[in-house]
């Protein structure tokens, strides 16, 4: 199926580019999320007459995202769990405890936005995880795990 890019998608292409994807992606996530149109000659028409307006509010989400992101490049988030003597954690800490300590620090961040590469965190350490604010904002934040005892 062709679709319209109404975003930046990543892996895929930028605003206003004209992609061929599979049918089950456009239909399932991309067309009811937002992010892209069925490429008609109406819909591409009307993409011409809207494109300086998506442009802008596109530029205007980058920014908003880059000057959150500078103000959140660095930070530590500091989490206590429940831990045995042996330093590994009853449970681990997931994306979900990540983005609810940030809110409560006052950043809005979603779980979604939290990437954890090596999986969720089981021992009691300092470890680097990264905050995709924007496709094109990821910064690093510090995470410090304490164990507390039973």
């Amino acid at each position: 199926m062709q679709i319209i890019l109404l975003d930046k998608v990543v892996n895929l292409g930028n605003l206003g580019e004209i992609v061929r994807v599979k049918d089950g992606y456009a239909r399932n996530f991309l067309i009811p999320s937002g992010r892209a149109r069925r490429a008609t000659e109406t819909a591409i028409k009307e993409f011409e007459v809207r494109r300086a307006e998506l442009e802008k509010a596109a530029s205007e989400k980058l920014a908003a995202a880059q000057a959150q992101g500078e103000k959140l490049a660095g930070t530590s988030v500091k989490l206590s769990q429940k831990a045995g003597v042996d330093g590994r954690l009853f449970g681990s800490v997931t994306n979900s405890d990540i983005a609810e300590a940030l809110t409560k620090n006052g950043f809005a961040v979603v779980k979604s936005q939290v990437r954890m590469p090596t999986g969720p965190i089981k021992v009691v350490s300092d470890s680097t995880v990264s905050v995709a604010l924007h496709t094109d904002v990821v910064v690093e934040i510090t995470v410090s795990v304490y164990g507390e005892t039973a």
